[in-house]
């Protein structure tokens, strides 16, 4: 099992100034406690599940880039970036450079992206869902030749590119996790194309996960790829105990009741878990998630 921290909230304690230092600390304390993978959204505008969009949200591959000059082992990715907010060449070719910077620890997080009020506040086109997927299923096929040094000409159903070339090439090529349940398309894109997939533990829990595990080895039957390949990641709410005062409606959890909880979704068929957690400026978190990851390691 290894055991990732998503970031969401950015409206630190006296930001903007203080936003920069914060982050580096929270970046650090990830990396030292031994975390496998450090995550940002990729949005414009703060989403509903968080609060308010006039919240702070900071642009993902450039606080992932402020990251990865703090760090020094932790993996970095985006959970997830719409395929909408950045045209596929250029949004591969940032990506490499976040790779190269960062001496081979990037993922490509990717999804058909779906908050339309961003898009519509910032003037990015918001296509179709049909047309959504189309470009998402190309940015994929592309992925796989820009990591690859593959220059050819290149013809999507959405996008064209005269030379995809992308030099430097990564230092590692970059794990491609496309984020989304949905068993006729989503997960399908992870059989054809992707290293990962992600769910969202919450409305799923651990009964549910194994039937969405389920139609994801049905599609890799369908397309001769071995299920195996394929890490299965999820989104999980895991804040841990401090004895610091917590959010109203946020439960903190003692060490012990973690690793229960990591192992309930390693029995259901998760590898990594991604913890989305209500305190993380708290140095002494890390301390304890320190100890998680020791045990589910």
């Amino acid at each position: 099992m290894r055991l990732g921290l998503q970031v969401s909230r950015f409206s630190f304690d006296g930001a903007p100034a203080s936003t920069g230092a914060t982050w580096r600390a929270i970046a650090r304390d990830a990396d030292q406690a031994g975390l496998s993978s450090l995550w940002v959204m990729d949005h414009f505008f703060q989403i509903a599940v968080v609060g308010p969009p006039e919240l702070d949200m900071l642009e993902g591959y450039t606080t992932l880039a402020h990251a990865a000059a703090v760090t020094e082992r932790i993996e970095l990715g985006t959970l997830v970036t719409g395929v909408t907010y950045r045209h596929p060449g250029l949004l591969l070719k940032t990506v490499t450079t976040l790779d190269v910077l960062s001496g081979g620890r990037a993922w490509l997080g990717i999804g058909a992206g779906w908050y339309e009020e961003e898009h519509r506040g910032l003037g990015v086109p918001f296509p179709s869902t049909r047309e959504r997927f189309e470009l998402l299923e190309d940015t994929l096929q592309l992925a796989h030749r820009m990591f690859a040094d593959d220059e050819r000409a290149f013809e999507g159903r959405q996008v064209s590119l005269e030379r995809p070339m992308n030099h430097p090439q990564p230092v590692r090529r970059p794990p491609i996790m496309v984020g989304g349940g949905g068993e006729r398309k989503t997960l399908r894109l992870v059989a054809q194309y992707a290293d990962a997939c992600n769910l969202f533990d919450t409305g799923l829990g651990p009964e549910g996960i194994p039937r969405k595990l389920d139609v994801l080895r049905g599609h890799c039957e369908d397309v001769a790829r071995p299920y195996d390949e394929i890490s299965k990641t999820c989104l999980a709410a895991l804040t841990m105990d401090t004895g610091a005062p917590l959010p109203e409606g946020v439960v903190g959890h003692s060490v012990e009741q973690a690793v229960e909880r990591l192992g309930r979704l390693a029995e259901a068929g998760i590898d990594h878990v991604i913890c989305s957690t209500a305190n993380t400026t708290d140095p002494v978190a890390y301390e304890r998630l320190a100890e998680v990851v020791r045990q589910v390691s």
